[in-house]
C-alpha cells in the first residue's frame, strides 16, 4: 500500500458471491480495498473481514494489490485452504488479468522475463533486478488499441506470482498501467482487473473456472 495515501476503502458491497459451496467462496474485490488487514486499526476493513462477516470463518488463499480489482478465492476450511495453497505453490492455478496501459503496444503478443526484487528504500515498490531479483515471467496479448486515447488494452497472464509483477513488467515494457500511483500516473483507479481464474476444486478435484468483466 502507498504510505502517502490515506486508506479509504469503498463502501461494502452486498452482492452475492460469484460462487460458494462448503469448501470455498469466490468474491470480486473492488479497487481500493485491502485483501487482508493491514497494519493498524484503520486498516482492518478488508475483503477477508467483510467476507467473514457474511459467510463465517474464511481463510485467505491469495491476494490482490489494494489498487487491483477482480477475483479472489477464499477457503472455508483449513483442509480446503491447504489444498488450494498447494495448487498456487505448484502453479496449477491459471490466472488472467486485463489492463489498460499507456501508449500503443506494437507487438500483438509477447513474453516479459525480468527478475524482480523489492526496492527497499522506496518500498513497497518493486524493481527489475538482474543481480538479486527472483525470476519473473508475464505473457501479454493485445486485445485492442485505442489511438484516439493513446492507450492499449492488454490481456496479462502471470506465469510467476511476484509482488507487483504485472505493474513492474508493464512499466519495463514502456507502457505503465493507467492510474498506477506507484509506477505511472495516479488516476481515479488502477486499470488492472483479475478477470479469470481456473483451478481444481480442493475436495472433489472438479475443474472450476470463473470470469468477471473489468469495470473499465
Amino acid at each position: 500500500m502507498d504510505p502517502v495515501r490515506p486508506y479509504s476503502p469503498p463502501p461494502a458491497d452486498h452482492a452475492p458471491p460469484l460462487y460458494i459451496d462448503a469448501a470455498l467462496v469466490v468474491l470480486v474485490k473492488p479497487a481500493g480495498l485491502l485483501s487482508a488487514p493491514g497494519r493498524g486499526p484503520d486498516k482492518e476493513d478488508c475483503l477477508l473481514s467483510r467476507g467473514q462477516h457474511r459467510f463465517g470463518e474464511l481463510f485467505l488463499v491469495h491476494r490482490l494489490d489494494m489498487d487491483t480489482s477482480g477475483l479472489l478465492i477464499l477457503a472455508r476450511s483449513r483442509e480446503a485452504h491447504s489444498r488450494l495453497s498447494a495448487q498456487f505453490r505448484e502453479r496449477r492455478i491459471d490466472k488472467t488479468y486485463e489492463a489498460m496501459v499507456a501508449g500503443r503496444v506494437a507487438a500483438d503478443w509477447g513474453e516479459i522475463e525480468l527478475p524482480l526484487s523489492c526496492d527497499w528504500p522506496r518500498r513497497p515498490r518493486q524493481q527489475v533486478d538482474f543481480l538479486r531479483g527472483r525470476p519473473s515471467t508475464t505473457r501479454f496479448r493485445v486485445l485492442n488499441r485505442d489511438p484516439a486515447q493513446g492507450r492499449t488494452r492488454l490481456e496479462l497472464t502471470p506465469i510467476t506470482g511476484r509482488s507487483h509483477q504485472l505493474r513492474v513488467h508493464c512499466l519495463a515494457l514502456g507502457h505503465p498501467i493507467i492510474g498506477d500511483p506507484l509506477y505511472g500516473n495516479a488516476g481515479e483507479r488502477l486499470l488492472l482487473h483479475a478477470r479469470r481464474i481456473a483451478f481444481a476444486h480442493p475436495l472433489s478435484a472438479r475443474p472450476l473456472a470463473f470470469e468477471d468483466a473489468p469495470p473499465f
